[in-house]
């Protein structure tokens, strides 16, 4: 059951940067605590139950007593709560609750003596319970502290047997010693669940992660949680990096829109620089750019482009063979996309450039056009279910063509009217591409 208190703290990640700018900030308010109370409240009983009791033995008088084998066999938690206090971390609470257990009693009185099994409850239990969260010295998310405080009001044994009367007399030196010793075993016991139990499995949680084949995240903690009484904000450095080469990335100087609200479970604000090292990364790692074979393009796609080089292509390759030589598109970015989030949305700027290339069997290959396209695209982020989802819609583009043998064709006027016509139909051509290609 520590892997469901832990389901919040595995979120904070790990640290291993000295950036004070973060990528992404992470609200979690009072009701998304709601999410893991249960759990971890049966965490705490599951902790609590397994504690081990030290026997007792002593003697009043001629009274002598030895109690043993302790057993707690239930927790009644459910007045416990689980929330934050203010500039520390966790709180876990728990007001008037009760724990009901079992132990071997001897006893001897003169020469009567006595054994058995007792069943006793303790009453009034009150438990106040903080983890300090910090950021380790190797940068995981760590518990450096458990604040701890733990009462119980009174214990009660419940005798029987022949002797029961006789042992009611001295069931007050039973149970003081009994809530002596268990009061003592609480603390210990929450503590070495925090500081033991949690922190082992923190430290199973990994620095950085691959997000793909080419691409891994860096999902860290930069500074210890700020905690108030209804929310948790954490810091993480939010930043994307080539698998190729981990150490070339891209510096942060952007800062991260503050969170406002607390009224859902939990909140979530990216900076610019979260999406920009990701396309930053993906571009060093070289995977923004594709080879397109006409066999791989839609029908109108292929129609359009054999349409408009047409006369082109008969031209340059009068052989009948030529004429049905497939064409190929490559595509690639030509510099880092840039992105912008403004309260409409989020923008991200591409420059490419499109070669659109004839392959005529046994001959080099024929380059029919090289176009630079500009465009802008909107960016909509959402959360689906565990995943970032980002749908990219294009908004603007703007094409031109240092050197394209259709514009060398444009001698005269009326060539050039047909080299627009070419561009308008270019155009469409790039809006088809971002169509199917994004």
């Amino acid at each position: 059951m520590a892997c469901w208190i832990t389901g919040l703290l595995l979120l904070m990640g790990l640290s291993t940067t000295t950036s004070s700018n973060p990528g992404c900030r992470v609200r979690i308010t009072e009701r998304g605590l709601t999410l893991i109370q249960y759990e971890g409240l049966k965490f705490v009983a599951e902790e609590l139950e397994n504690i081990s009791i030290s026997d007792l033995s002593g003697k009043q008088g001629p009274f002598h007593y030895s109690i043993k084998g302790v057993n707690i066999t239930e927790l009644d938690l459910s007045g416990a709560t689980l929330g934050f206090q203010n500039d520390s971390g966790l709180l876990f609470e728990t007001i008037n609750s009760s724990i009901s257990i079992t132990f071997q009693r001897d006893m001897m009185y003169w020469l009567l003596k006595d054994s058995g099994q007792i069943n006793a409850s303790a009453e009034g239990v009150n438990i106040w319970t903080v983890l300090h969260l910090s950021k380790g010295a190797s940068g995981k998310m760590m518990i450096n502290k458990v604040s701890c405080k733990a009462s119980i009001a009174k214990m009660k044994a419940n005798f029987n047997g022949n002797f029961r009367g006789f042992y009611e007399i001295f069931s007050t030196i039973l149970t003081t010693g009994l809530r002596f010793l268990i009061n003592r075993q609480i603390c210990p016991a929450l503590q070495h669940s925090g500081l033991v139990l949690l922190n082992s499995l923190l430290e199973t949680v990994p620095v950085r992660t691959a997000v793909d084949e080419d691409v891994g995240i860096d999902y860290s903690l930069l500074s210890d949680p700020a905690v108030k009484s209804e929310w948790m904000d954490m810091d993480f450095k939010g930043m994307f990096y080539p698998l190729g080469n981990e150490n070339d990335t891209l510096p942060n100087t952007v800062s991260i829109p503050d969170l406002k609200n607390k009224d859902r479970m939990v909140y979530i604000s990216l900076s610019e620089y979260f999406f920009d090292s990701a396309m930053y990364s993906y571009y060093k790692a070289g995977t923004l750019k594709t080879d397109i074979p006409e066999n791989k393009m839609p029908r109108d796609l292929a129609y359009l482009l054999r349409t408009t080089f047409f006369g082109l292509i008969i031209l340059m390759t009068p052989t009948s063979s030529a004429k049905e030589a497939p064409l190929l598109l490559k595509l690639e970015v030509t510099s880092v996309p840039r992105c912008t989030i403004k309260p409409s949305g989020i923008t991200a700027s591409v420059s490419a450039r499109m070669n659109i290339i004839l392959l005529p069997p046994n001959a080099t290959p024929v380059t029919l056009s090289s176009i630079t396209m500009e465009s802008k695209l909107n960016a909509k982020v959402a959360l689906k279910g565990k995943n970032l989802a980002i749908t990219l819609g294009l908004k603007r583009f703007r094409i031109s063509s240092a050197k394209s043998t259709l514009e060398s064709l444009a001698v005269s006027d009326h060539n050039q009217r047909e080299g627009l016509y070419h561009h308008y139909m270019i155009g469409n051509l790039i809006k088809l591409l971002v169509h199917f290609r994004i």
